[in-house]
């Protein structure tokens, strides 16, 4: 079945859609076309309530242009989006606050991903940069004890939907609040529905099952899966359900678990399952390659709900990551916050307020990219509740949860911790470092950074 390629509609026309009808998405219109059962109001919220704090144009070189006052001004957005639908949700935002603030431009500004923490730190040395920044959740305080970011104490103190937010998504740095998510995201299994009827199995349930369902595909023809490689914070995002599940965690480092957990994964490169490309692939690429068919599985997000609708030509669906009894999947997402030295921080607080805070606003992911609402009232609306590819991320939410980063990582060693573990994970996957030699150096790195 050829997906239907549609644009978002505006809220209004939204709105007055969901008085009478449960959207597109929800509307049980593509069922043939995905696996996936309805997701309850209820459901989500119990989920939303165990997130944990997140995390997944231009260059960079623009500071925050202030001015404004009452009926104008410019809000600089800092942004690290390349993939065409999460483009498309910064420009919906834009003209969202542009329309309903006469006189006001926002200026959206990508930054590539792993340049954004020093340019954002950069331009705070220099007192100038963004008025606000989107940027990994899992990184706040990297950038807070930087001094690159504003705390937000007295604007979230006034704020009268700060009731509808679980602590989980609301960032704080000793007990100072620098940013707020407006969704949350997290990875699942995605998998090529088509490919899987023609071998012959069921989407897998255990480690066990998924690497069968592979060795299949491979057999067939076909590639086995998709997922991120880089020696980076997405690496490290994308292999933590892997190396958790042979036992690794942050509260107690074991070389041995780590170990496995590599192993496993360079074993599907060497076995023909997974490309050796992947450690060039950041979480963007690896999702187009499967879009673009050919691949049985993608370890993937829900933010990737949009490219599977709009690119793929094929059936297809989502279920949990098969990680057994120790296996975690980070809730994560992105964090939004008000630059250091933002000219006009009241103005920024009011794109944030109109945009990514907002009830409404928050419907504008799930629509677009397929993020999950952070507000408890957003999070019960049909667009989400009526959504079937969102139940498997609600149900990992429940079952393999963790914290992003880990509470046992110090503050002020998470973005080390991330870049030791993803650069392990990628020499590991490229043939570049054993897995045993990789994981003895990640603990004695660990150990030194107090992880």
């Amino acid at each position: 079945m050829t997906p239907t390629t549609r644009s978002a509609p505006s809220l209004a026309a939204r709105a007055a859609s969901r008085a009478t009808n449960t959207s597109e998405r929800g509307s049980g219109s593509r069922n043939g076309r995905r696996r996936a059962v309805g997701l309850t109001a209820s459901a989500l919220a119990a989920a939303l309530a165990l997130a944990a704090c997140g995390g997944g144009g231009g260059d960079g070189d623009t500071g925050g242009t202030g001015g404004g006052g009452e009926g104008g001004g410019t809000v600089t957005v800092w942004h690290y989006f390349s993939d065409d639908n999460q483009v498309r949700l910064m420009d919906e935002f834009a003209a969202k606050f542009e329309g309903e603030r006469e006189g006001v431009t926002v200026e959206n500004v990508y930054v590539p991903y792993d340049e954004m923490n020093s340019k954002v730190i950069a331009a705070a040395g220099s007192q100038t940069g963004p008025d606000v920044v989107v940027f990994n959740g899992a990184e706040t305080a990297t950038l807070a004890l930087a001094g690159a970011l504003a705390p937000l104490d007295d604007y979230w103190a006034d704020y009268e939907d700060a009731g509808q937010f679980p602590d989980s998504v609301i960032h704080q740095v000793e007990d100072q609040t620098y940013a707020v998510q407006g969704y949350v995201n997290l990875l699942g299994l995605w998998y090529n529905a088509e490919i899987l009827a023609e071998i012959g199995v069921e989407p897998p349930t255990t480690i066990e099952e998924l690497e069968d369902a592979m060795a299949a595909a491979t057999d067939a023809g076909y590639s086995g899966i998709t997922l991120c490689g880089l020696p980076q914070g997405q690496g490290e995002w994308q292999a933590y359900p892997w190396l958790s599940a042979e036992g690794f965690t942050y509260d107690a480092p074991d070389a041995a678990a780590l170990e496995a957990g590599l192993a496993r994964v360079r074993g599907w490169v060497e076995s023909g399952w997974l490309s050796q490309q992947a450690v060039t692939w950041d979480q963007t690429v690896p999702f187009q390659e499967f879009a673009a068919g050919g691949v049985a599985f993608a370890e993937n997000g829900n933010w990737q709900m949009g490219t599977a609708e709009s690119d793929a030509r094929f059936e297809y669906g989502v279920v949990p990551l098969p990680l057994g009894a120790d296996g975690q999947v980070y809730l994560g997402g992105e964090g939004q916050g008000i630059g250091a030295y933002s000219q006009n921080p009241d103005l920024a607080w009011e794109y944030l307020t109109a945009t990514y805070l907002d009830a409404e606003g928050q419907l504008l992911p799930v629509e677009i990219v397929g993020s999950i609402p952070s507000r408890s009232d957003a999070a019960q609306d049909e667009m989400v509740t009526g959504n079937e590819l969102l139940q498997p991320f609600a149900e990992t939410i429940e079952t393999y949860g963790a914290n992003y980063p880990s509470p046992a990582i110090p503050p002020e060693s998470v973005g080390d911790v991330q870049l030791t573990v993803g650069q392990a994970w990628s020499a590991a996957l490229g043939g570049q470092q054993s897995p045993a030699d990789a994981a003895q150096n990640v603990v004695g790195q660990l150990e030194r950074l107090g992880g």
